[in-house]
């Protein structure tokens, strides 16, 4: 999946590992790095949470992306910890900044406080939960959009969802996936599964057509439509 420039390790390539304490992935993508004899830099690596120990875990003396994991703390905190994320990038221990969860509030506390905005977001995204309202200010305000939960944690049984996917002759995971794609979103699909995840790479070969692109955008029902965890209104 291509990701903003300004993110890549290289323009040309799209590496994109999501991890984060709370995973307890950390190490096992540090040797899943290592191991795939492809270079650190070809690499781009994100997680959640406790900067110096992400890079204990990880072995690596920098990540490509840190997020802030959710605005619940409250104000004063999200404040301090943004600060404290901005000066660990200056610091070199992490390429780029971001966010999760956060919602129009939040992100306008960060610019009204005059500090540098994040360079991603990363919400639940996908035709159930489009929070269009988050996605169309991140997009005035150069944010980058990363979405979890993209494969609605495998429920598929939603007829249209269902008839497209016969329609291209594709899965259910692999529509879901290029229909964030062509929305200019980046997907991160989670899987176990070796041959799912493989599958979930193979969606640069077909275009969902624009009728169809609108059909499942009308499956929208706001914050109403996610299944996961979505603290975007919090204090």
């Amino acid at each position: 999946m291509k990701l903003p420039a300004t993110m890549c390790p290289k323009p040309d390539l799209a590496r994109h590992i999501d991890s984060a304490r709370l995973y307890e992935n950390e190490k096992i993508v540090s040797d899943a790095v290592r191991d795939s004899g492809v270079s650190r830099s070809e690499v781009f690596v994100s997680s959640l949470d406790a900067i110096d120990d992400s890079l204990k875990n990880f072995g690596f003396d920098y990540l490509d992306l840190y997020l802030v994991h959710s605005p619940l703390p409250g104000k004063e905190k999200r404040m301090a910890a943004w600060r404290a994320l901005l000066a660990a990038r200056d610091a070199g221990k992490i390429r780029t900044v971001g966010v999760s969860n956060y919602g129009i509030k939040h992100l306008e506390q960060i610019r009204e406080a005059g500090l540098e905005m994040p360079a991603v977001n990363q919400v639940e995204i996908h035709p159930l939960c489009q929070q269009r309202d988050i996605v169309r200010w991140c997009r005035e305000n150069g944010i980058a959009i990363e979405a979890y939960a993209p494969s609605i944690r495998a429920d598929f049984s939603n007829p249209v969802l269902q008839d497209i996917s016969t329609k291209y002759q594709r899965d259910p995971p692999q529509v879901l996936v290029r229909w964030s794609l062509q929305h200019g979103f980046i997907p991160l699909p989670k899987s176990s599964n070796p041959d799912r995840i493989r599958s979930n790479a193979q969606v640069f070969d077909f275009e969902i057509s624009e009728a169809d692109m609108k059909r499942l955008d009308a499956l929208d029902r706001g914050k109403a439509g996610g299944i996961s965890w979505n603290p975007v209104d919090a204090e």
